[in-house]
């Protein structure tokens, strides 16, 4: 009996150890697909909260460089410069806000297109136009370059920025 049922799967094995090998190649393959879809989007996420090789996290960038010269930027418009000085730490403020479209596009932060095209047209552009108002001492161009500069916060934070609870 032993031999008669040897017998009837022995000719079979070869083919049952292909259909294994298969069954787990497939799963090995489909382990590494999930294991790389996984990878991608945590590194996505990690992306938004901090550049591939710098150490500073955004968020840090963002409270200590970019909001601070864009409230400076903001309250001098508001007042209206008095003097040179004032035109000149305008200036200063408006290059900074030009600089950090620069550095949020830089070292893999970028993780899609609406923070590509927040930092790297509505930032960058408006910052620019802000720049060239200032150096011409023309307030009311520097107040609408500085409007369309700050559409490019509300545009990124609504997607990337973590809702407070």
């Amino acid at each position: 009996m032993d031999c008669l049922f040897f017998g009837l799967i022995q000719p079979n094995i070869h083919s049952q150890f292909k259909i294994m090998k298969h069954l787990n190649s497939n799963r090995i393959i489909g382990l590494g697909c999930a294991i790389l879809l996984v990878a991608s989007v945590a590194g996505t996420l990690a992306q938004v909260k901090q550049g591939k090789t710098r150490p500073m996290q955004t968020k840090h960038w963002m409270k200590g460089v970019l909001k601070p010269h864009c409230n400076a930027l903001k309250k001098g418009l508001d007042a209206g410069p008095s003097d040179a000085d004032a035109w000149n730490e305008l200036a200063m403020h408006a290059g900074l806000v030009s600089e950090t479209s620069y550095i949020l596009m830089e070292d893999g932060r970028c993780p899609d297109d609406v923070w590509a095209n927040a930092a790297s047209k509505t930032l960058r552009e408006g910052s620019a136009a802000a720049i060239k108002a200032i150096e011409a001492k023309d307030l009311v161009a520097a107040k609408a370059a500085f409007k369309s500069l700050s559409k490019a916060c509300s545009a990124c934070h609504k997607k990337h920025k973590p809702k407070k609870k």
